[in-house]
């Protein structure tokens, strides 16, 4: 059973009278451990389609399981559930409280799950060591290079142990040295067992994946394995 299967998902939105299609019935299987790279160009429903999959957003109709679940069978507080223990998001914008310290930002998913703070700051000092920051530990964002922050990002990400992690394109506030670093981290998790997902307009991050789903005016135009470009 693929851990993500959806059929015919088609999103629009309605503003007054004026209504804009944005999927166009899209199906689609994703396996436990792939490293998929959703591309195409601006407007073509990337965003949009990462949001569904990672409950952000309801599909307009289709049908969605994960895990082999129906998520149109689940309420919001359900979804933020499975939101909070199966998914992680990273994004381009990094999304860190700034007053707050990498440990406590790691840790917020954790806060928000009920855990006790010894177990809190444990697991958020055993993500942050994932990501090479484990001497970052007490510095805020603005004590951080922005390859910095966003290994934080991917840290917080990564403290529930989630099935997936989705990332809106990580490396877009990046330059190339700092790119190749992440990029390497997920390769990393991804050789480790974890499901990534991410949305890219790069072609050489795309090449840093395993499968690329090219997406234009919100239907795949095409989908196909490719080589991996390994980072050493």
């Amino acid at each position: 059973m693929p851990l993500i299967e959806i059929r015919d998902i088609r999103k629009q939105y309605q503003t007054g009278e004026i209504i804009t299609k944005v999927l166009h019935g899209i199906s689609l299987d994703i396996e436990e451990g792939e490293f998929i790279a959703i591309m195409g160009p601006s407007g073509s429903g990337k965003s949009t389609l990462m949001h569904i999959l990672g409950f952000l957003d309801r599909p307009s109709s289709g049908a969605y399981q994960f895990n082999g679940e129906n998520v149109e069978d689940l309420d919001d507080d359900e979804l933020a559930l499975i939101r909070n223990k199966e998914i992680g998001f990273v994004f381009q914008a990094f999304n860190l409280l700034p007053r707050t310290s990498a440990l406590e930002n790691v840790s917020l998913p954790l806060v928000y799950a009920g855990i006790k703070p010894a177990e809190q700051r444990a697991r958020a000092l055993t993500s942050l060591e994932m990501v090479g920051l484990a001497d970052r530990v007490d510095h805020k964002p603005n004590e951080l290079s922005g390859g910095q922050q966003q290994r934080v990002a991917i840290a917080r990400s990564l403290v529930n142990n989630p099935k997936v992690i989705f990332a809106d394109e990580p490396t877009g506030n990046l330059d190339s040295k700092a790119s190749l670093e992440i990029m390497k981290i997920f390769q990393d998790l991804n050789a480790k067992g974890h499901t990534i997902i991410l949305v890219t307009h790069e072609e050489d991050v795309g090449e840093m994946c395993k499968r690329i789903l090219n997406l234009r005016d919100g239907m795949i135009e095409h989908d196909r394995k490719v080589e991996q470009k390994l980072i050493k």
